[in-house]
């Protein structure tokens, strides 16, 4: 009867637009006690349209993982990060196989542990099948009042306590339990359908313990512990994993792991929330996770392919086509990076060049590029970081690799053109100031490299970029104390000295103005091994 009556409720959203105003009886989203104004209407019509009906991302006769949750597990109404805010939830697809598996996220912004088992959860229950799992996630709405407004708040801790009360607004009467008393219910209901419960703490909030000065953890960690030991049921803490990795970043990037608010995650803090708790599963000891392990993928982490030897530290040349190109024929196109062996002793350090054609900073990130590179280094690395080719290009199109000019830790909310999804992008000085923050991070030493020169020579003279990508370099540099090696400078002072014009400058580029030939790609090499040692790094000592 649930299950037709919420196809009914689908079928009639379209024709009867009143029905938005019937889900908590408030006529507009109204800011809750977290200070919080939640960016799904109070529709119960609009919230049955934004997650998928119940089940029906089954495929035949596999299992489906359930996701319980609130808006830190699907934001917004449709939870496609158009407010630049994403859940977690929209994210931990990508650890389970799919041919095995369906991940159904059915978490809604604004829901408390009481309102989802009202009004979301019978839905749920009648779908679930044997074989079935399901992770319950909630509670960072489970405060304010108990009979009015949202109506949301549980009793805390996990004791058999109840309260009878009357909503002022519609004289509906309810009684309300514990925290512990609506997961008892929770995992009582999921096993009597034959599914699997799982718990799980909550995402953790940008706020420190003044003691500690660590990220605060939630008291619904502890009280699902000990619910996990009286019931027997798989315990994931959440909050703890991401707490720690939270703990352990500089503040700067801790706060990027938010967005608009103390609560609520970016892009960055989703993805981290997702694998936390594919991480928690895969480490979890509890027999009745082994099944649901097999099904999982993509946990462990991607590195950079480094045959490492001990004792021997390795520098990671990162970049554009510039750094790294087709580097084959010796009369197409070279980056320089394919050349770092005539420059670095190899006795003595690796040369890894990790740089690929094309890509912007933004790119890079987005890619993974950025974090196979961040999993791989190691205390005394070096990372070389050169970009600027390709990252003032559109922002929307369907390269999606520019980014906003400039060095402000400003960004914006675009929509794509290709396919209509939402992205922050950020500016040309943040991204490469998150490349710095996490090469310290790993206890390496990142080096901020200008751009290479290109074929162009505007009065007589190599073109100079110093007044845009020139001026964010060293504000960047101003900004983090980071080395900087001016291979722009460097090499146009060469080509200034060497050539006289476009055309008689053509020995050194190949095909355009940007890409360097076998000869220009070995000069450029010479420029960093020229800038290293002016600058007196210490990774001028690996030089040859």
């Amino acid at each position: 009867m649930r299950r037709t009556l919420f196809l009914l409720m689908i079928m009639l959203v379209g024709r009867l637009p009143m029905m938005a105003q019937g889900f908590d009886n408030l006529r507009d989203p109204i800011e809750d006690v977290n200070k919080v104004v939640d960016n799904t209407p109070d529709s119960i019509a609009k919230a049955l349209m934004s997650r998928p009906a119940p089940g029906s991302t089954r495929i035949g006769n596999n299992p489906v993982l359930f996701l319980i949750g609130n808006s830190t597990m699907r934001n917004g109404t449709k939870g496609d990060g158009s407010n630049g805010q994403w859940g977690w939830g929209y994210y931990a697809n990508q650890y389970f196989n799919a041919s095995r598996i369906t991940v159904e996220n059915q978490a809604l912004g604004g829901m408390s542990t009481r309102t989802f088992y009202n009004k979301l959860w019978p839905d749920i229950r009648e779908a679930l099948k044997p074989g079935d799992w399901v992770i319950v996630s909630i509670g960072h709405n489970d405060n304010g009042p108990f009979d009015e407004g949202r109506a949301r708040a549980v009793i805390p801790g996990i004791g058999l306590d109840s309260l009878n009360v009357t909503i002022k607004e519609t004289g509906e009467k309810e009684t309300v339990y514990t925290y512990g008393g609506y997961m008892r219910r929770y995992v009582s209901e999921i096993r009597a359908k034959g599914a699997n419960p799982i718990l799980m703490s909550l995402t953790p909030r940008d706020a420190y313990d003044e003691k500690t000065g660590k990220i605060v953890r939630k008291p619904q960690g502890k009280w699902l512990e000990e619910l996990s030991v009286e019931l027997d049921v798989p315990y994931i803490d959440l909050n703890e994993i991401s707490g720690a990795k939270l703990d352990s970043y500089s503040k700067w990037k801790e706060k990027y792991h938010f967005f608009g608010d103390h609560i609520h995650t970016s892009y960055f803090g989703a993805q981290m929330n997702a694998r936390s708790a594919a991480e928690g599963i895969m480490a979890s000891t509890h027999p009745k996770l082994r099944e649901l392990k097999g099904m999982m993928m993509n946990v462990e982490l991607k590195k950079v392919d480094v045959k490492r030897e001990e004792g021997k530290p390795v520098v990671f040349i990162t970049g554009d086509s510039t750094v790294k190109n087709k580097d084959k024929d010796k009369d197409d196109m070279w980056g320089w990076g394919a050349l770092a062996n005539t420059i670095f002793n190899e006795k003595k350090i690796m040369p890894v060049n990790v740089a690929m054609a094309g890509r912007s900073t933004r790119t890079y990130l987005r890619e993974g590029r950025w974090d196979a590179l961040y999993n791989s280094l190691q205390p005394g690395d070096f990372v070389l970081i050169e970009f600027g080719h390709n990252d003032i290009c559109p922002i929307t199109d369907k390269k999606a690799r520019g980014v906003i000019p400039g060095t402000k830790d400003t960004c914006h909310v675009y929509k794509m053109e290709e396919d209509g999804s939402f992205v922050v992008v950020y500016s040309f000085g943040w991204y490469l100031k998150k490349f710095i923050d996490d090469v310290r991070e790993r206890g390496a030493t990142p080096i901020l490299v200008s751009l290479t020169p290109r074929n162009e020579w505007p009065n007589g003279k190599v073109e100079r970029r110093n007044d845009s990508y020139g001026k964010w370099y060293r504000e960047v540099v101003d900004e983090t104390g980071v080395e900087f090696l001016d291979l722009h400078n460097i090499a146009a002072d060469y080509l200034d000295k060497k050539y006289k014009s476009k055309e008689d400058a053509m020995p050194y580029f190949k095909k355009d103005h940007t890409h360097t030939s076998l000869l220009g790609a070995k000069n450029n090499a010479k420029c960093v091994a020229k800038g290293l040692k002016t600058m007196k790094s210490p990774l001028a000592k690996y030089l040859k």
